[in-house]
């Protein structure tokens, strides 16, 4: 081996010592601000997101707040009475209602075939049973209220639309979302069917959050 290629090897070596020596001491920088985080109060660290938060535009914060109501607005225990079609949908894969059950005109169900002929004040006792409430009913049929299938963008435009909405503003909204008892059978599932995934309290924040930041649509 040549001097200079000796002393190129080295040079080398010293260089990749260097740069493990470098890299070691940043983890334990990143681990001791990581650590140091982890020590700091729970209410500081509220304060810091909110302060974070606060910086960014209201456009962003409302459709994020979207976002996550989305979640709630399309999980079966809330889409299943918003479908496309004249028949609710059914269960955890959101199946198509048996018996031939249809909307009819106050969406309380067609001819003999009433929603409450199954659907009792209270849910039913057992494994699959159907859940209840005294008013279970779909959207009547000229107010159908579709939820099924609608991007978040295209949900958003019709919770928006009083044509499409029960002919609801904001506040009115608010109150469906927060206060109806047939909304909120939707957190008191029958027995075997699936949770929504956040309190009914956290989706009215962020339903309430997304309208007073100005409604803004997400982008797809």
């Amino acid at each position: 081996m040549s001097q200079i290629t000796k002393n190129q090897f080295f040079n080398t070596r010293k260089g990749i010592y260097l740069l493990l020596a470098v890299t070691a001491i940043s983890s334990v920088v990143v681990s001791f601000r990581s650590d140091a985080f982890n020590k700091v109060p729970a209410e500081k660290k509220t304060a810091t997101v909110a302060m974070l938060e606060a910086a960014e535009p209201d456009s962003v914060i409302s459709k994020k707040a979207f976002l996550q109501a989305y979640k709630v607005l399309m999980h079966p225990r809330c889409m299943n009475c918003h479908p496309t079609g004249d028949r609710p949908l059914q269960g955890d894969d959101s199946h198509i209602h048996t018996m031939n059950v249809q909307r009819g005109v106050d969406g309380k169900g067609l001819y003999a075939m009433k929603c409450s002929n199954c659907h009792q004040p209270q849910n039913t006792p057992g494994l699959h049973m159907p859940p209840g409430n005294p008013n279970w009913h779909l959207p009547p049929a000229d107010m159908k209220m579709v939820f099924q299938g609608k991007s978040p963008r295209e949900l958003a435009q019709t919770m928006l639309d009083k044509s499409q909405n029960g002919h609801k503003d904001y506040e009115g909204l608010i109150e469906h979302v927060s206060k109806d008892s047939l909304v909120g059978s939707g957190w008191n599932p029958a027995e075997g069917l699936a949770h929504l995934p956040m309190s009914r309290a956290e989706f009215v924040k962020h339903f309430k959050t997304w309208l007073d930041k100005g409604a803004y649509l997400p982008d797809k």
